[in-house]
Protein backbone atom coordinates (compact mmCIF):
# COMPACT_ATOMS: atom_id res chain seq x y z
CA UNK A 1 0.00 0.00 0.00
CA UNK A 2 2.98 2.47 0.93
CA UNK A 3 4.18 1.85 -3.02
CA UNK A 4 0.71 3.28 -4.65
CA UNK A 5 0.97 6.17 -2.29
CA UNK A 6 4.22 7.55 -4.02
CA UNK A 7 3.93 6.34 -7.17
CA UNK A 8 0.91 9.04 -7.31
CA UNK A 9 2.20 11.80 -6.69
CA UNK A 10 5.81 10.98 -8.46
CA UNK A 11 3.66 9.81 -11.65
CA UNK A 12 2.01 13.71 -11.41
CA UNK A 13 5.23 15.23 -10.67
CA UNK A 14 6.46 13.43 -13.75
CA UNK A 15 3.44 14.53 -15.96
CA UNK A 16 4.10 18.20 -14.77
CA UNK A 17 8.07 18.10 -15.30
CA UNK A 18 6.63 17.09 -19.18
CA UNK A 19 4.36 19.64 -19.36
CA UNK A 20 7.09 22.20 -18.16
CA UNK A 21 9.54 20.77 -20.30
CA UNK A 22 7.21 21.42 -23.32
CA UNK A 23 6.18 24.81 -22.34
CA UNK A 24 10.03 25.66 -22.33
CA UNK A 25 10.96 23.74 -25.52
CA UNK A 26 8.06 26.18 -27.25
CA UNK A 27 9.61 29.39 -26.26
CA UNK A 28 12.59 28.14 -27.18
CA UNK A 29 11.82 27.05 -30.54
CA UNK A 30 9.93 30.31 -30.96
CA UNK A 31 13.40 31.96 -29.89
CA UNK A 32 15.43 30.58 -32.08
CA UNK A 33 12.63 31.22 -35.11
CA UNK A 34 13.20 34.99 -34.06
CA UNK A 35 9.80 36.31 -33.22
CA UNK A 36 6.59 35.49 -32.01
CA UNK A 37 3.77 35.90 -34.56
CA UNK A 38 0.61 37.53 -33.22
CA UNK A 39 -2.10 37.76 -35.57
CA UNK A 40 -5.00 40.26 -34.77
CA UNK A 41 -6.89 42.96 -36.77
CA UNK A 42 -7.01 47.24 -36.59
CA UNK A 43 -9.62 48.12 -33.69
CA UNK A 44 -9.76 50.53 -30.96
CA UNK A 45 -10.52 47.20 -28.83
CA UNK A 46 -7.22 45.20 -30.41
CA UNK A 47 -4.88 47.13 -31.38
CA UNK A 48 -4.25 50.51 -33.52
CA UNK A 49 -2.35 53.18 -34.02
CA UNK A 50 -2.47 55.92 -30.75
CA UNK A 51 -1.34 59.03 -30.07
CA UNK A 52 2.02 57.27 -28.98
CA UNK A 53 2.61 54.63 -31.18
CA UNK A 54 0.80 51.19 -31.23
CA UNK A 55 -2.01 50.73 -28.53
CA UNK A 56 -4.88 48.72 -27.85
CA UNK A 57 -5.63 45.91 -25.19
CA UNK A 58 -4.39 42.68 -26.94
CA UNK A 59 -0.88 44.88 -27.79
CA UNK A 60 -0.43 45.50 -24.12
CA UNK A 61 -1.07 42.14 -23.17
CA UNK A 62 1.01 40.52 -26.28
CA UNK A 63 3.68 43.29 -25.66
CA UNK A 64 4.07 42.28 -21.97
CA UNK A 65 3.51 38.59 -22.07
CA UNK A 66 6.35 38.60 -24.79
CA UNK A 67 8.64 40.74 -23.07
CA UNK A 68 8.21 38.81 -19.77
CA UNK A 69 9.13 35.45 -21.83
CA UNK A 70 11.84 37.46 -24.07
CA UNK A 71 9.96 36.56 -27.32
CA UNK A 72 10.54 39.51 -29.71
CA UNK A 73 6.66 40.05 -31.60
CA UNK A 74 5.49 40.45 -34.93
CA UNK A 75 1.94 41.65 -35.58
CA UNK A 76 -0.24 40.38 -38.75
CA UNK A 77 -2.70 42.79 -39.43
CA UNK A 78 -6.33 40.84 -40.92
CA UNK A 79 -9.29 42.60 -41.71
CA UNK A 80 -11.88 40.20 -40.25
CA UNK A 81 -12.36 37.40 -37.36
CA UNK A 82 -13.30 34.56 -39.76
CA UNK A 83 -9.73 34.89 -41.58
CA UNK A 84 -7.84 35.43 -38.49
CA UNK A 85 -9.59 31.91 -37.14
CA UNK A 86 -9.16 30.10 -40.47
CA UNK A 87 -5.00 31.58 -40.85
CA UNK A 88 -4.22 30.53 -36.96
CA UNK A 89 -6.12 26.99 -37.33
CA UNK A 90 -3.24 26.63 -40.79
CA UNK A 91 -0.60 27.65 -38.89
CA UNK A 92 0.05 30.86 -40.07
CA UNK A 93 0.89 32.31 -36.44
CA UNK A 94 1.50 31.33 -33.13
CA UNK A 95 -0.96 33.20 -30.96
CA UNK A 96 -4.31 34.57 -32.27
CA UNK A 97 -5.43 37.59 -30.20
CA UNK A 98 -8.15 39.48 -31.52
CA UNK A 99 -11.21 39.75 -29.50
CA UNK A 100 -11.99 36.08 -29.97
CA UNK A 101 -14.97 34.66 -27.84
CA UNK A 102 -15.11 30.82 -27.00
CA UNK A 103 -17.94 29.60 -28.45
CA UNK A 104 -19.50 26.31 -28.62
CA UNK A 105 -19.41 25.99 -32.66
CA UNK A 106 -15.47 26.87 -32.50
CA UNK A 107 -14.85 24.43 -29.53
CA UNK A 108 -16.43 21.49 -31.15
CA UNK A 109 -14.65 22.72 -35.07
CA UNK A 110 -11.76 21.86 -32.91
CA UNK A 111 -10.44 25.31 -31.84
CA UNK A 112 -7.43 25.79 -29.55
CA UNK A 113 -8.33 28.41 -26.96
CA UNK A 114 -6.25 29.75 -24.46
CA UNK A 115 -6.98 31.16 -20.68
CA UNK A 116 -10.25 33.27 -20.31
CA UNK A 117 -8.98 37.04 -19.59
CA UNK A 118 -12.28 38.60 -19.83
CA UNK A 119 -15.95 38.50 -19.94
CA UNK A 120 -18.00 40.21 -23.01
CA UNK A 121 -21.89 40.56 -23.53
CA UNK A 122 -23.61 39.99 -27.07
CA UNK A 123 -26.05 43.24 -27.51
CA UNK A 124 -28.40 44.00 -30.05
CA UNK A 125 -27.79 47.42 -31.31
CA UNK A 126 -29.89 50.02 -33.17
CA UNK A 127 -30.34 53.60 -33.74
CA UNK A 128 -31.52 55.89 -31.86
CA UNK A 129 -35.13 57.81 -33.29
CA UNK A 130 -35.27 55.44 -36.10
CA UNK A 131 -38.32 53.43 -35.52
CA UNK A 132 -39.61 51.57 -31.93
CA UNK A 133 -36.62 49.74 -30.74
CA UNK A 134 -37.11 45.86 -30.63
CA UNK A 135 -36.99 44.71 -27.27
CA UNK A 136 -36.77 40.93 -27.97
CA UNK A 137 -35.77 38.81 -30.53
CA UNK A 138 -39.35 38.32 -31.45
CA UNK A 139 -39.19 42.60 -32.55
CA UNK A 140 -36.25 41.51 -35.43
CA UNK A 141 -38.32 39.64 -37.09
CA UNK A 142 -39.08 42.63 -39.61
CA UNK A 143 -35.76 44.31 -39.26
CA UNK A 144 -33.08 44.36 -41.52
CA UNK A 145 -30.13 42.36 -39.46
CA UNK A 146 -26.66 42.23 -40.83
CA UNK A 147 -23.74 40.70 -39.16
CA UNK A 148 -20.40 39.48 -39.70
CA UNK A 149 -20.30 35.87 -42.09
CA UNK A 150 -19.13 32.73 -39.47
CA UNK A 151 -19.04 35.34 -36.49
CA UNK A 152 -20.00 34.76 -33.08
CA UNK A 153 -23.36 36.65 -33.33
CA UNK A 154 -24.20 34.28 -36.66
CA UNK A 155 -23.88 31.42 -34.28
CA UNK A 156 -26.67 33.38 -31.89
CA UNK A 157 -28.24 33.99 -34.26
CA UNK A 158 -28.79 30.33 -35.62
CA UNK A 159 -29.66 29.58 -32.71
CA UNK A 160 -32.38 31.64 -32.19
CA UNK A 161 -34.09 30.75 -35.43
CA UNK A 162 -34.83 27.26 -33.39
CA UNK A 163 -37.41 29.31 -31.53
CA UNK A 164 -38.15 32.24 -33.78
CA UNK A 165 -38.17 30.26 -37.54
CA UNK A 166 -39.40 33.58 -39.36
CA UNK A 167 -36.13 35.14 -37.77
CA UNK A 168 -34.13 36.51 -41.04
CA UNK A 169 -30.53 38.52 -41.11
CA UNK A 170 -27.86 39.08 -43.82
CA UNK A 171 -23.95 38.13 -43.55
CA UNK A 172 -21.22 40.63 -44.63
CA UNK A 173 -17.46 39.42 -44.63
CA UNK A 174 -15.93 42.93 -46.63
CA UNK A 175 -17.06 44.80 -42.93
CA UNK A 176 -16.03 44.27 -39.93
CA UNK A 177 -18.48 45.33 -36.34
CA UNK A 178 -16.86 48.22 -35.89
CA UNK A 179 -18.11 49.25 -39.57
CA UNK A 180 -21.36 47.70 -39.33
CA UNK A 181 -22.31 49.86 -36.17
CA UNK A 182 -21.33 53.06 -38.78
CA UNK A 183 -23.83 51.42 -41.22
CA UNK A 184 -26.64 51.27 -38.02
CA UNK A 185 -25.85 54.95 -37.12
CA UNK A 186 -26.05 55.77 -41.02
CA UNK A 187 -29.24 54.42 -41.12
CA UNK A 188 -27.99 51.74 -43.97
CA UNK A 189 -28.92 48.94 -41.73
CA UNK A 190 -31.90 48.76 -38.87
CA UNK A 191 -29.50 46.64 -36.29
CA UNK A 192 -26.65 44.35 -35.92
CA UNK A 193 -25.14 42.44 -33.13
CA UNK A 194 -21.98 43.19 -31.42
CA UNK A 195 -20.07 42.47 -28.29
CA UNK A 196 -20.34 45.34 -25.38
CA UNK A 197 -16.72 46.25 -25.57
CA UNK A 198 -17.21 47.75 -28.92
CA UNK A 199 -20.22 48.47 -28.25
CA UNK A 200 -18.65 50.75 -25.47
CA UNK A 201 -16.35 52.60 -27.67
CA UNK A 202 -18.34 52.82 -30.56
CA UNK A 203 -21.39 54.67 -29.10
CA UNK A 204 -19.12 57.44 -28.10
CA UNK A 205 -18.16 58.03 -31.64
CA UNK A 206 -21.60 57.44 -32.71
CA UNK A 207 -23.59 58.78 -29.75
CA UNK A 208 -26.94 57.58 -31.56
CA UNK A 209 -26.37 53.74 -31.09
CA UNK A 210 -28.73 52.66 -28.49
CA UNK A 211 -28.38 48.49 -26.82
CA UNK A 212 -31.65 47.37 -27.78
CA UNK A 213 -31.11 44.59 -25.70
CA UNK A 214 -28.49 42.03 -24.81
CA UNK A 215 -28.71 38.44 -25.99
CA UNK A 216 -27.56 35.36 -23.77
CA UNK A 217 -25.30 34.58 -21.16
CA UNK A 218 -21.92 36.39 -20.95
CA UNK A 219 -18.88 34.90 -23.42
CA UNK A 220 -15.30 34.51 -22.53
CA UNK A 221 -13.00 36.34 -24.56
CA UNK A 222 -9.37 34.46 -24.92
CA UNK A 223 -6.43 34.09 -27.30
CA UNK A 224 -6.32 31.31 -29.55
CA UNK A 225 -3.49 29.04 -30.68
CA UNK A 226 -1.90 27.50 -33.80
CA UNK A 227 -2.42 23.91 -33.44
CA UNK A 228 1.20 23.28 -33.47
CA UNK A 229 1.65 25.20 -30.57
CA UNK A 230 -0.87 24.05 -28.56
CA UNK A 231 1.77 23.11 -26.08
CA UNK A 232 1.98 26.71 -24.77
CA UNK A 233 -1.58 26.89 -23.55
CA UNK A 234 -0.06 25.75 -19.62
CA UNK A 235 1.98 28.73 -20.08
CA UNK A 236 -0.35 31.24 -20.95
CA UNK A 237 -2.98 29.88 -18.18
CA UNK A 238 -0.16 30.41 -15.56
CA UNK A 239 0.68 34.04 -16.83
CA UNK A 240 -2.69 35.48 -17.31
CA UNK A 241 -2.60 33.88 -13.25
CA UNK A 242 0.62 36.45 -12.57
CA UNK A 243 -1.11 39.54 -14.13
CA UNK A 244 -4.53 38.89 -12.55
CA UNK A 245 -2.55 38.78 -9.48
CA UNK A 246 -0.39 41.94 -9.59
CA UNK A 247 -2.68 43.79 -10.99
CA UNK A 248 -1.41 44.11 -14.88
CA UNK A 249 -4.81 42.64 -15.98
CA UNK A 250 -6.90 45.34 -14.14
CA UNK A 251 -4.80 47.89 -14.89
CA UNK A 252 -5.44 47.06 -19.43
CA UNK A 253 -9.11 46.96 -18.54
CA UNK A 254 -9.32 50.34 -16.69
CA UNK A 255 -6.64 52.02 -19.45
CA UNK A 256 -9.28 51.10 -22.57
CA UNK A 257 -12.88 51.27 -20.52
CA UNK A 258 -12.58 52.32 -17.45
CA UNK A 259 -13.46 55.72 -18.38
CA UNK A 260 -16.19 54.73 -21.03
CA UNK A 261 -18.87 53.27 -18.01
CA UNK A 262 -20.13 56.90 -17.61
CA UNK A 263 -22.33 57.71 -21.27
CA UNK A 264 -24.71 60.77 -21.28
CA UNK A 265 -26.34 60.72 -25.35
CA UNK A 266 -27.31 64.57 -24.58
CA UNK A 267 -23.23 65.43 -23.33
CA UNK A 268 -21.60 63.53 -26.15
CA UNK A 269 -23.99 65.42 -28.63
CA UNK A 270 -23.12 68.54 -27.08
CA UNK A 271 -19.41 67.91 -26.47
CA UNK A 272 -19.30 67.27 -30.03
CA UNK A 273 -20.50 70.16 -31.40
CA UNK A 274 -18.67 72.64 -29.49
CA UNK A 275 -15.68 71.33 -30.67
CA UNK A 276 -16.60 72.38 -34.08
CA UNK A 277 -17.98 76.14 -32.33
CA UNK A 278 -15.89 76.71 -29.68
CA UNK A 279 -12.99 74.84 -29.69
CA UNK A 280 -11.42 76.41 -32.57
CA UNK A 281 -10.35 80.00 -30.68
CA UNK A 282 -8.46 78.08 -27.82
CA UNK A 283 -6.86 75.48 -29.47
CA UNK A 284 -3.52 77.21 -29.98
CA UNK A 285 -3.50 78.51 -26.93
CA UNK A 286 -4.16 74.58 -25.13
CA UNK A 287 -1.36 73.67 -27.43
CA UNK A 288 1.22 76.23 -26.66
CA UNK A 289 0.52 75.80 -22.77
CA UNK A 290 0.60 71.89 -22.93
CA UNK A 291 3.78 71.86 -24.74
CA UNK A 292 5.15 74.72 -22.18
CA UNK A 293 4.44 72.20 -19.17
CA UNK A 294 4.60 69.04 -21.13
CA UNK A 295 1.14 68.09 -20.65
CA UNK A 296 -0.65 66.36 -23.80
CA UNK A 297 -2.84 69.70 -25.27
CA UNK A 298 -5.93 67.20 -25.54
CA UNK A 299 -5.92 66.83 -22.14
CA UNK A 300 -5.99 70.13 -21.03
CA UNK A 301 -8.29 70.92 -23.20
CA UNK A 302 -11.14 68.19 -21.94
CA UNK A 303 -9.76 69.37 -18.57
CA UNK A 304 -11.24 72.68 -19.31
CA UNK A 305 -14.69 71.91 -21.00
CA UNK A 306 -15.23 69.34 -17.81
CA UNK A 307 -14.59 72.48 -15.95
CA UNK A 308 -16.15 75.24 -17.84
CA UNK A 309 -17.68 73.76 -21.29
CA UNK A 310 -15.24 75.95 -23.09
CA UNK A 311 -16.39 78.90 -21.22
CA UNK A 312 -14.03 81.96 -20.47
CA UNK A 313 -16.26 83.82 -18.84
CA UNK A 314 -17.31 80.80 -16.48
CA UNK A 315 -18.09 81.59 -12.89
CA UNK A 316 -19.71 79.43 -10.23
CA UNK A 317 -21.49 80.27 -6.72
CA UNK A 318 -18.27 78.80 -4.65
CA UNK A 319 -16.05 81.53 -6.43
CA UNK A 320 -14.24 79.28 -8.61
CA UNK A 321 -13.56 81.47 -12.19
CA UNK A 322 -12.83 81.02 -15.60
CA UNK A 323 -12.11 78.45 -18.26
CA UNK A 324 -10.54 76.43 -16.07
CA UNK A 325 -12.34 77.65 -12.94
CA UNK A 326 -9.72 78.62 -10.76
CA UNK A 327 -9.68 79.21 -7.07
CA UNK A 328 -8.62 82.92 -6.18
CA UNK A 329 -5.94 81.13 -4.21
CA UNK A 330 -4.72 78.60 -6.88
CA UNK A 331 -4.91 81.95 -9.20
CA UNK A 332 -2.40 84.01 -7.17
CA UNK A 333 -0.26 80.62 -6.47
CA UNK A 334 0.40 80.42 -10.54
CA UNK A 335 0.73 84.24 -10.91
CA UNK A 336 -3.26 84.63 -13.18
CA UNK A 337 -3.94 87.96 -12.50
CA UNK A 338 -7.47 87.95 -14.06
CA UNK A 339 -8.89 84.45 -14.51
CA UNK A 340 -11.24 85.56 -16.58
CA UNK A 341 -8.50 86.01 -19.36
CA UNK A 342 -9.13 82.56 -21.24
CA UNK A 343 -4.80 82.63 -22.15
CA UNK A 344 -4.32 83.84 -18.30
CA UNK A 345 -6.64 80.91 -17.03
CA UNK A 346 -5.47 78.00 -19.75
CA UNK A 347 -1.46 78.68 -18.74
CA UNK A 348 -2.86 78.48 -15.02
CA UNK A 349 -4.47 75.79 -14.92
CA UNK A 350 -1.89 74.15 -16.91
CA UNK A 351 1.26 75.28 -14.71
CA UNK A 352 -1.06 74.39 -11.53
CA UNK A 353 -1.18 70.82 -13.22
CA UNK A 354 1.85 70.43 -13.78
CA UNK A 355 3.07 71.04 -9.95
CA UNK A 356 0.46 68.36 -9.34
CA UNK A 357 2.10 65.91 -11.49
CA UNK A 358 5.56 66.79 -10.14
CA UNK A 359 4.49 65.84 -6.13
CA UNK A 360 3.10 62.53 -7.46
CA UNK A 361 5.53 59.89 -5.83
CA UNK A 362 7.83 58.45 -8.54
CA UNK A 363 6.28 54.92 -7.46
CA UNK A 364 3.20 56.19 -9.71
CA UNK A 365 3.73 54.72 -13.37
CA UNK A 366 2.87 56.26 -16.65
CA UNK A 367 -0.88 57.32 -17.20
CA UNK A 368 -1.48 56.76 -13.74
CA UNK A 369 -0.06 59.77 -12.56
CA UNK A 370 -2.12 62.23 -14.83
CA UNK A 371 -5.08 60.50 -13.53
CA UNK A 372 -3.44 61.29 -9.75
CA UNK A 373 -3.20 64.78 -10.49
CA UNK A 374 -6.22 65.32 -11.87
CA UNK A 375 -7.74 64.17 -9.09
CA UNK A 376 -6.07 66.17 -6.75
CA UNK A 377 -6.70 68.93 -9.06
CA UNK A 378 -10.66 68.63 -8.41
CA UNK A 379 -10.24 66.87 -4.12
CA UNK A 380 -6.97 68.52 -2.93
CA UNK A 381 -3.60 66.65 -2.75
CA UNK A 382 -4.08 66.22 1.07
CA UNK A 383 -7.53 63.98 0.18
CA UNK A 384 -5.30 62.28 -2.32
CA UNK A 385 -2.95 61.36 -0.23
CA UNK A 386 -5.24 60.09 2.45
CA UNK A 387 -7.18 58.11 -0.10
CA UNK A 388 -3.53 56.32 -1.15
CA UNK A 389 -2.77 55.74 2.79
CA UNK A 390 -6.48 53.93 3.14
CA UNK A 391 -5.93 51.71 -0.33
CA UNK A 392 -2.53 50.76 1.22
CA UNK A 393 -4.23 50.16 4.45
CA UNK A 394 -7.17 47.88 2.57
CA UNK A 395 -4.34 45.63 1.16
CA UNK A 396 -5.15 47.37 -2.34
CA UNK A 397 -2.05 48.54 -4.55
CA UNK A 398 -2.13 52.99 -3.61
CA UNK A 399 -0.02 53.17 -6.69
CA UNK A 400 -2.54 52.23 -9.95
CA UNK A 401 -5.38 54.18 -10.58
CA UNK A 402 -7.54 51.06 -11.06
CA UNK A 403 -7.48 50.39 -6.97
CA UNK A 404 -7.58 54.17 -6.17
CA UNK A 405 -10.79 54.90 -7.80
CA UNK A 406 -12.46 52.12 -6.06
CA UNK A 407 -11.25 53.50 -2.79
CA UNK A 408 -11.88 57.59 -3.07
CA UNK A 409 -15.34 57.39 -2.37
CA UNK A 410 -15.22 55.83 0.63
CA UNK A 411 -13.67 59.41 2.12
CA UNK A 412 -16.73 60.46 2.21
CA UNK A 413 -17.86 57.66 5.33
CA UNK A 414 -17.16 58.50 8.48
CA UNK A 415 -15.83 54.66 9.25
CA UNK A 416 -12.87 55.99 7.20
CA UNK A 417 -12.78 59.50 7.10
CA UNK A 418 -12.41 60.16 11.02
CA UNK A 419 -9.10 58.36 11.13
CA UNK A 420 -7.16 60.13 8.07
CA UNK A 421 -5.50 63.47 8.61
CA UNK A 422 -7.80 65.33 6.00
CA UNK A 423 -10.72 64.03 7.07
CA UNK A 424 -14.29 64.15 4.95
CA UNK A 425 -13.64 64.97 1.62
CA UNK A 426 -16.53 64.19 -1.26
CA UNK A 427 -14.32 61.47 -2.45
CA UNK A 428 -16.84 60.12 -5.68
CA UNK A 429 -16.70 63.41 -7.26
CA UNK A 430 -12.28 63.03 -8.41
CA UNK A 431 -13.10 59.72 -9.69
CA UNK A 432 -16.39 61.02 -11.96
CA UNK A 433 -14.07 63.84 -12.73
CA UNK A 434 -11.27 61.81 -14.19
CA UNK A 435 -13.78 59.49 -16.06
CA UNK A 436 -15.07 62.17 -17.60
CA UNK A 437 -12.01 64.01 -18.57
CA UNK A 438 -10.64 60.96 -19.94
CA UNK A 439 -13.68 60.43 -22.16
CA UNK A 440 -13.82 64.00 -23.55
CA UNK A 441 -9.83 63.92 -24.44
CA UNK A 442 -10.39 60.31 -26.37
CA UNK A 443 -13.65 61.47 -28.17
CA UNK A 444 -11.81 65.15 -28.74
CA UNK A 445 -9.09 62.97 -30.37
CA UNK A 446 -10.30 61.01 -32.25
CA UNK A 447 -12.71 63.77 -33.87
CA UNK A 448 -9.23 65.31 -35.41
CA UNK A 449 -7.92 62.18 -36.36
CA UNK A 450 -11.33 61.90 -38.39
CA UNK A 451 -11.25 65.73 -39.45
CA UNK A 452 -7.25 64.62 -40.63
CA UNK A 453 -8.32 62.07 -42.10
CA UNK A 454 -10.84 63.09 -44.43
CA UNK A 455 -9.09 66.26 -45.71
Amino acid sequence: MQYHFLIIPIVALGMMLAAYSDNNAALDTIRQQGELVVLTRNAPTTRYEGRDGPSGPEHDLVTQFARQHNLKVRFKIFNSTDDIITAINAGEGHIAAAGLTYTEDRNDDGFIFGPEYQEVQQQVVCRRNNGSLPKSPDDLIDLKITVIENSSYQETLNSLKADYPKLQWQTVTDLDTEQLLEQVWRKKIDCTLADSTIVSISRRYHPELIVAFTIGEPQAMSWMLAPQWKNLNSTLETWFEQIEENGFLATVHERYYGHVEIFDYVDVRAFMRRIKKRLPQYIETFQTAGKQHNIPWTLLAAQAYQESHWRANAKSPTGVRGIMMLTLNTAKAVGVKSRLNAIQSINGGAKYLNKMIKRIPDSVKNENRLWYALAAYNVGYGHLNDARKLTAKLGKNPDLWVDLKEVLPLLSQKKYYSELKHGYARGTEPVLYVQRIRNYRQLLEETLKQKLANK
